[in-house]
């Protein structure tokens, strides 16, 4: 078994150990723990089974991450993103479409993003988007896993008589335990304590007993339901209806670019990166999420798409896909042990969230500030991801202020064609959030 791993993970070449990478694995389902309670939750708001939801999304974490694992040879997991979810559950209860018309948008979205992975044009997409950009599209998810991680335990909050974000209350005991563990996480880091971050959530978590943050399960075993009742519950046709194309585009769009811009953030907080701020190996990335995105459509389950909390997992020392075969091993486990998953605050897991994201701020020092046309795109790219609440409003608003900035300049022999695609669909993707 050992020889096995060896030879399909590289742990020597990584200078990694299985018992680094298994428990990195483990830090990383820590910090995406939340899914089990989300999602069901969103989903089911709209009218399906929570608990069916429940079933079949563990299965798909653990499928997806596998593959993505034995693929890839990368440390990262995937599951259903929020944002499409949010999308279908409002698709579903909003507009008053059919769960199975959300299925074949979620499966056609997922199509359309093969098509662009498996016949080359994902390359080009990628190799056309400047360095500068890829370098400030790392700092912009650093901060937006930094924000995640700040908004989760009540740190910051919307304030609507500003209609701004601030300090939520600064005393109660959900922030105040979130500041213990960043201080606990802190404390490791500057000790180099092996393991200190999933220590430090553990130690986090038990000291929220007694503040009544974490709750007790009142069961710790729970038998999984069948997945059958949503199984190939899709209208292929009927979701190829013109109507439905503001959909497709609002699920692709976002599914495509937080890809491209978790793989690289997380790939350079790895230290994958080259020169160019390319990662090798990113189309096989891109394969495993587009064809997530279709399994997950069959099932009604919104896009599959690689998570920011992997960067815990490289963070806690995880360099290779053993890490997301570790991320699968424990959610694997939730299937009987979900109440335990469960218990875990967020208070306990936001200080990590924003450790790592401060950390991914580094990439900015590559960002050439004397070129206006490079660093005012980058400028963009970074704070409307954090104003946007989303990756790929950063970079879909970055890449036509790019082109415009060029053009402006005098600079047009430093423009690839394929830029005015890319162009042409952000501002496609603009309009479907505003018709």
């Amino acid at each position: 078994m050992k020889a096995w791993i060896e030879k399909q993970f590289q742990l020597k070449e990584y200078h990694t150990s299985i018992k680094t990478e298994l428990m990195a694995g483990f830090a990383t389902f820590i910090t995406m723990a939340y899914v089990l309670a989300t999602v069901p939750n969103m989903l089911g708001s709209a009218g399906l089974d929570r608990n069916v939801v429940l079933t079949i999304m563990i299965l798909l974490i653990i499928a997806t991450t596998l593959g993505m694992a034995l693929y890839t040879n990368r440390p990262f997991a995937l599951a259903p993103g929020l944002g499409s979810v949010s999308i279908v559950a409002g698709m579903i209860a909003n507009e008053n479409i059919s769960p199975e018309i959300a299925a074949g948008v979620i499966f056609w979205s997922g199509i359309l993003f093969c098509f662009i992975s498996f016949f080359g044009l994902r390359e080009a997409v990628v190799k056309v988007i400047p360095p500068s950009l890829k370098q400030a599209v790392s700092a912009g998810v650093g901060l937006f896993i930094a924000l995640i991680g700040a908004k989760g335990c009540g740190l910051i909050v919307a304030n609507e008589a500003k209609n701004s974000l601030g300090f939520g209350d600064l005393t109660s005991p959900t922030v105040l335990l979130a500041l213990i563990g960043f201080v606990l996480i802190m404390l490791a880091k500057v000790r180099n304590i092996p393991g200190g971050m999933i220590i430090a959530i553990f130690v986090t978590t038990l000291i929220g007993i007694p503040m009544g943050i974490t709750k007790m399960p009142e069961h710790i075993f729970s038998l999984p339901v069948s997945p059958g009742p949503q199984f190939m519950r899709i209208d292929f046709l009927g979701a190829l209806n013109f109507a439905y194309i503001p959909f497709l585009i609002a699920l692709f769009v976002p599914d495509f670019f937080s890809t491209f811009g978790t793989v690289l953030g997380v790939g350079a907080k790895a230290g994958y990166l080259d020169e160019d701020g390319n990662l090798p190996g990113i189309d096989k990335c891109f394969k495993v999420d587009a064809l997530s995105t279709v399994v997950g459509g069959l099932f009604g389950i919104p896009s599959m798409t690689t998570y920011l909390e992997s960067s815990v997992g490289v963070e806690a020392g995880g360099k290779t896909g053993l890490t997301a075969v570790g991320t699968c091993i424990a959610f694997a486990l939730t299937l009987l042990f979900t109440p335990l998953a469960l218990m875990i605050p967020s208070a306990a897991t936001a200080p990590a969230l924003m450790v790592i994201g401060i950390g991914m701020l580094s990439s900015m020092k590559n960002i050439h500030y004397e070129d206006l046309t490079e660093a005012f795109p980058a400028f963009i790219c970074i704070t409307f991801t954090i104003f946007g609440n989303n990756i790929a409003n950063g970079i879909c608003l970055a890449i036509p202020v790019y082109l415009l900035m060029k053009l402006m300049a005098g600079k047009r022999k430093e423009i690839n064609y394929v830029l005015y695609i890319l162009t042409a669909v952000c501002v496609l993707y603009f309009y479907t959030l505003i018709r």
